[in-house]
């Protein structure tokens, strides 16, 4: 399986973190998305119209959604990290996909504003972004009162890889993660995983602060 992809790309990164999880060898194709725009190139235009990365290529199948992706990836090498047989989960698994594309829209959008100067009211973004977060922040505390730690089920599944590059890179776009510590104590869990792996600029800055403490009643 070949993945295009950008280095410095959240979305890309997904996919990077989720084959690393469930042990897939991805060939890394890099695309030179900033400054010399490649994925606007005729080449790679003609594998995804819509001018975005990444896109996974196997075989003749071409991907070009990051959460298509990712459930592709876990349904060829490890069924476990999608949805189980409870219909409660399957929907949470497709609320959080979902939910994925504001994040990417909202905090994604703030962060290419910051470093890569693209044009958008900051102001707003943030905003949008911030309520995502309390959004995100809510339903986790939910999970806990259910006793588990993660997004659809007691068990991490796509849907906690599709929504967690942009929370972590939330502050490269001006948005602070300390208000949340329920989602600090999500990001935490995610990363002790067994084959996590790193992406530049998510740094391990919450692991130098106390562990966030949940207020009794909170969680």
């Amino acid at each position: 399986m070949k993945l295009y992809d950008y280095i410095l790309s959240p979305s890309g990164y997904k996919v990077r973190l989720m084959a690393a999880l469930i042990g897939v060898k991805l060939e890394l194709r890099p695309v030179d998305f900033h400054p010399g725009l490649e994925h606007r190139s005729p080449e790679l235009l003609s594998l995804n119209p819509a001018g975005s990365i990444p896109i996974l290529e196997d075989g003749d199948l071409i991907l070009t959604e990051s959460s298509a992706i990712l459930v592709y990836l876990a349904a060829k090498a490890a069924p476990k990290w999608l949805a189980g047989e409870k219909p409660e989960e399957a929907a949470r698994v497709q609320q959080w996909l979902s939910f994925s594309g504001r994040l990417t829209a909202s905090l994604g959008a703030a962060r290419l504003h910051e470093m890569l100067l693209r044009p958008g009211d900051i102001a707003a973004l943030q905003a949008q972004g911030m309520a995502a977060l309390r959004e995100l922040e809510a339903g986790l505390v939910e999970q806990r009162l259910r006793g588990m730690r993660f997004l659809a089920a007691d068990r991490p599944t796509v849907a906690d890889i599709a929504c967690f590059p942009y929370v972590a890179l939330a502050p490269d776009g001006g948005v602070l993660l300390d208000a949340y510590p329920t989602i600090r104590l999500w990001s935490r869990a995610l990363r002790s995983l067994d084959g996590f792996i790193e992406m530049p600029g998510i740094h391990r800055l919450h692991e130098l602060k106390p562990e966030p403490q949940i207020e009794p009643g909170e969680a």
